[in-house]
């Protein structure tokens, strides 16, 4: 378990490293499935839900320079499909294809997504290899939160299967617009907690006004400091001075 585990992740580094191991590949075919709920009748489905996926095959995807899986509504949108084949026969690519669903009804089909077909693509056993899958939303499809089903199918000693590479939230976006709407929401987060601040410093402000006015002013009395003053001077010629001239006026 712990093998399988690091070669999921080392797998995962190659994904995400500058340096991706090419897979031999001949041709791709891209068929466009971008009727929204149609699958025509000339396209061949080769994943119809009831193939399994083969035991000893791990899958795994990255949306390269594009962490926040943000895709704009007609054009293209990149995901590197990596793929480690750890049983013991070589596995022929047969093809790659995607679905859009309702996020909170799988049965609910929005779109059917390009179909890539190769060509002598293979995966020697032991070893892992790199696929690009390039798809493109209807430029008419409303922008918000959808859920991605991508499924790689294969050949192992003529006989095929299905894995699931990517099955998540995947957020459409005019095309041009730069503004998801976690970025909505954060942007007018911060707005509202800015104002609700405002008002609790304005609020503060007041409450520290009315309690400067409403202070009453204290007088200081000075014939209690005179009365004491005549007491304390009271017997020294100074006082006796003072007496005489008081005198001398009446």
């Amino acid at each position: 378990m712990g093998i399988r585990v690091f070669s999921f992740l080392v797998a995962l580094l190659l994904l995400a490293s500058p340096v991706i191991q090419k897979a031999d590949v001949d041709a791709i075919e891209v068929v466009e499935r971008d009727d929204l709920g149609i699958v025509g009748d000339d396209t061949q489905v080769f994943g119809d839900g009831t193939l399994s996926a083969a035991s000893g095959i791990d899958t795994t995807c990255v949306f390269p320079k594009n962490a926040a899986k943000l895709v704009s509504a007609g054009e293209v949108t990149e995901i590197l499909v990596g793929m480690h084949n750890e049983g013991e026969l070589t596995l022929n690519v047969i093809a790659m294809h995607g679905s859009l669903h309702l996020p909170y009804d799988h049965n609910m089909l929005v779109q059917n997504l390009t179909m890539q077909e190769f060509f002598n693509a293979s995966v020697p056993f032991a070893a892992q290899a790199t696929f690009p899958y390039n798809f493109a939303v209807s430029k008419f499809l409303q922008p918000g939160l959808f859920d991605l089903v991508g499924t790689i199918v294969y050949e192992i000693d003529q006989q095929r299967y299905q894995s699931v590479f990517y099955n998540g939230t995947i957020e459409v976006v005019e095309a041009g617009n730069f503004l998801s709407i976690e970025s909505v929401f954060l942007v007018t987060l911060g707005a509202a907690l800015i104002g609700l601040f405002g008002l609790w410093a304005y609020g503060e402000l007041q409450r520290f006004s009315k309690k400067t006015k409403s202070v009453p002013k204290v007088e200081v009395g000075t014939r209690a400091t005179d009365a004491d003053m005549d007491e304390w001077l009271q017997g020294t010629a100074y006082a006796q001075s003072l007496s005489n001239k008081s005198k001398k006026k009446k």
